[in-house]
């Protein structure tokens, strides 16, 4: 059983989360509280595997809680304020939940730490979270005015272009306001690879590769010389 607790400074929002993991046979709850502070003390004392953790609280607000625990288990996030989504998935928050929580939604990021859980060895389901790849199935950037989220399995390629990045998906190009680095660093590593300076793409995307131009779709994109060692060790299997 994977042992929870529900942070959050609203009884009503406590209630529902507790339903919530009543419901789902592989979680227990261990321990709920409207006081973060409290809640921050028993899970630094106990054995907690997850918390479900709301963001905007009196005293300490959910990141600062994170940035505490840091990583000594999994948190799951969750709040009225799809804006402080980044803030989380910096500190590798497994999922967001946006409030209100429906049941479908929350099992649906139950099931991450359950496949986590189970998938991972002993030595890596203990104290120490490390993240799955098989969980970053979607990424949040930032835009002008709000975070989007887009499925990692929708990413064609990225382009940087100078002060933000292009994000090409099946259907729609998405301009963040973000480097290509840091892009780079959300992606899943064995999914995306760096071609270019100026590219990123996703390698089950790619329908050929021709005198040093990558193909993905009706896009040529260009392969620059410093990045073709790790790109063929990672098609290969040896990265």
């Amino acid at each position: 059983m994977i042992r929870c607790v529900v942070v959050d400074d609203k009884p009503l929002a406590i209630d529902i989360l507790n339903d919530y993991i009543s419901k789902i046979p592989d979680l227990t709850l261990a321990f709920s509280s409207t006081n973060p502070l409290e809640a921050l003390e028993y899970v630094m004392k106990n054995d907690v595997e997850l918390v479900f953790l709301d963001i905007q609280m009196p005293q300490l607000n959910g990141v600062q809680f994170m940035k505490i625990v840091n990583e000594k288990c999994l948190i799951i996030l969750t709040t009225a304020y799809a804006e402080y989504a980044l803030d989380g998935f910096e500190n590798n928050a497994v999922d967001y939940l946006l409030k209100p929580v429906s049941f479908e939604r929350f099992y649906k990021a139950a099931q991450k730490v359950v496949r986590h859980f189970s998938l991972a060895a002993p030595a890596q389901a203990s104290n120490a979270y490390q993240p799955a790849e098989s969980e970053n199935d979607f990424i949040f950037v930032k835009t002008e005015y709000k975070l989007i989220r887009i499925n990692t399995d929708d990413i064609l390629f990225v382009e940087g272009m100078q002060n933000y990045v292009a994000i090409q998906t099946k259907t729609d190009k998405i301009l963040s306001l973000q480097s290509i680095k840091k892009t780079e660093e959300q992606l899943p590593k064995k999914q995306f690879i760096r071609v270019h300076r100026s590219f990123i793409v996703a390698v089950k995307k790619i329908n050929s590769i021709e005198r040093a131009r990558i193909y993905i779709g009706d896009a040529v994109i260009p392969f620059g010389d410093l990045y073709k060692e790790d790109f063929y060790k990672l098609i290969e299997g040896k990265k």
